[in-house]
């Protein structure tokens, strides 16, 4: 599935969840319930994916998990805060980076509209 219509469906997934449950839940509720709706999308989804880094030719467990890679093509960077900051969009990039993947999509759940709680990163 192309990237842009793969993001597609996974924002639509994301509207639906934030329409039942709204904002201010942990992300840990929202993060099983995208899932829920992800895979009955049928779409691929591993959740709490580990994410190894590469250190002087090391490959190290460092404990950093991805939220939800959906596809094996787009990182889901999840958060329920009351606003996203730069080091939120820093961590997904750098996700994208240890991974070689080009796409990655930040949600912020705790927002009343759910369109301002999606960034789009691109590497």
């Amino acid at each position: 599935m192309e990237l842009n219509e793969l993001s597609y469906k996974i924002i639509g997934c994301v509207y639906k969840v934030h329409t039942e449950l709204g904002p201010g839940l942990l992300e840990s509720t929202y993060e099983v319930c995208l899932e829920y709706e992800l895979l009955k999308a049928g779409l691929a989804v591993e959740r709490q994916k580990p994410l190894p880094v590469t250190y002087d030719n090391i490959r190290l467990e460092a404990g950093y998990r991805i939220d939800l890679l959906v596809n094996s093509q787009i990182i889901l960077e999840l958060k329920s805060v009351d606003e996203i900051a730069p080091i939120h969009k820093a961590q997904l990039m750098t996700y994208l980076k240890l991974t070689g993947l080009k796409l990655g999509l930040l949600i912020n759940f705790n927002v009343l509209q759910m369109k301002t709680g999606i960034k789009r990163i691109i590497m």
